[in-house]
């Protein structure tokens, strides 16, 4: 049979579990629960509406969280502690070429159709005068500078520097700051230092490493870091590292995603684990919690909580911004990917920021969310 066949049959099947399912003929988790791996063959050929995509999204979420969560704290207890284990066992990061592979080495120009004007590729801040992704992604960075007590004079050393949103923003509003940034991407080096030298910044450096194999013969006033610690799966080694890199009354601030109450994994197990093979493998989402039991090097100052709300948001302008620049991006992943399957990974961006918007707004934004940590030596 064909690939058109097999498309035409599983079109029909979609609809009419879809007229089943509206008639309550049948029980949505069960539609789903059966029809998984034909659902996203449909859906990354875009066959189906983003409605019933993000439908099954938030089908997916549910099953996580039933899986996730038992009704019995202390099992939920149990599986934590068992999970740190399993962390301090593991080295500092599980797989950095794959993260690379998946998003940090994709072109820069793919990235500027997406993200606003400062390429933040972490969650923004909205508040209600907030009109742009642009104005997000700024006061998303002024509210990070804020709770890292950063000021003009520091020597800052950030992990995990991405597309250089933060870094530039320091080293732009702290001019006499030094600001040092580690990435695993040699793009995202390169990309940093072109736009530092066009904005006559001097007081950048890049450097390009594996977290597992960073070693630096300095000490900072900060260390800092956004959504790179959910890539990292030994937290209390890179704690006693950052610990090293701190002056005495040096600070750690840190910016991750987190579920509300238990950690997890994004793992291949089976067709549901679509984003675990595609943009997250090797990753986890921690708890919000989490970080509190790596306090043998540092000590916890302050937590703050962001609604998922302003992931949300976010990620669904980063949507609105890849479907408004469609030709160009396919011009671009064809690049990365080869001219035939240029579409097909339009539509995987496109399902992967729907899966983030679902994800951060599930629960209006209170079960999956944004923390920032403070910590002391």
């Amino acid at each position: 049979m064909n690939e058109k066949n097999i498309i035409y049959i599983n079109i029909n099947k979609t609809f009419l579990l879809y007229y089943l399912i509206s008639r309550k003929k049948i029980k949505k988790s069960k539609v789903f629960s059966s029809m998984i791996k034909p659902l996203i063959h449909l859906t990354e050929k875009g066959l189906l509406p983003d409605y019933f995509i993000r439908a099954g999204i938030r089908y997916l979420l549910s099953k996580r969280l039933t899986s996730l969560i038992s009704a019995n704290a202390e099992v939920n207890q149990e599986r934590k502690q068992d999970f740190i284990a399993a962390m301090d066992n593991a080295p500092i990061a599980l797989v950095p070429d794959l993260a690379n592979a998946q998003h940090y080495e994709i072109p820069a120009a793919f990235y500027d159709l997406c993200l606003g004007k400062h390429k933040k590729y972490s969650s923004c801040y909205w508040n209600k005068s907030t009109q742009t992704l642009g104005g997000a992604e700024a006061l998303a960075l002024k509210k990070t500078c804020t709770h890292a007590r950063l000021a003009d004079g520091q020597k800052v050393l950030e992990l995990g520097c991405g597309w250089g949103s933060l870094t530039l923003w320091m080293a732009t509003n702290y001019p006499n700051a030094s600001i040092t940034a580690v990435s695993n991407s040699a793009s995202q080096k390169k990309y940093i230092l072109a736009q530092a030298k066009k904005r006559k910044l001097k007081n950048v450096e890049v450097i390009t490493c594996d977290m597992n194999d960073f070693h630096l013969n300095q000490k900072f006033d900060r260390v800092v870091s956004v959504e790179m610690i959910e890539h990292m799966r030994n937290h209390r080694q890179l704690f006693k590292k950052i610990e090293q890199w701190l002056n005495n009354d040096g600070l750690f601030f840190m910016h991750i995603f987190v579920h509300q109450s238990q950690p997890y994994l994004f793992e291949v197990v089976d067709d549901d684990d679509w984003m675990s093979k595609y943009f997250f493998s090797g990753g986890m989402m921690p708890s919000e919690d989490l970080p509190l039991f790596f306090q043998d090097e540092l000590s916890i100052v302050k937590q703050w909580t962001w609604s998922g709300v302003h992931y949300e948001k976010t990620a669904n302008a980063w949507l609105n911004n890849l479907d408004s620049n469609r030709a160009a991006a396919i011009t671009t992943l064809a690049t990365i990917y080869g001219a035939a399957e240029a579409k097909r990974w339009l539509q995987r961006w496109r399902i992967f920021f729907m899966a983030c918007a679902e994800l951060w707004g599930y629960n209006n934004g209170n079960e999956w969310r944004v923390a920032h940590c403070l910590f002391k030596k």
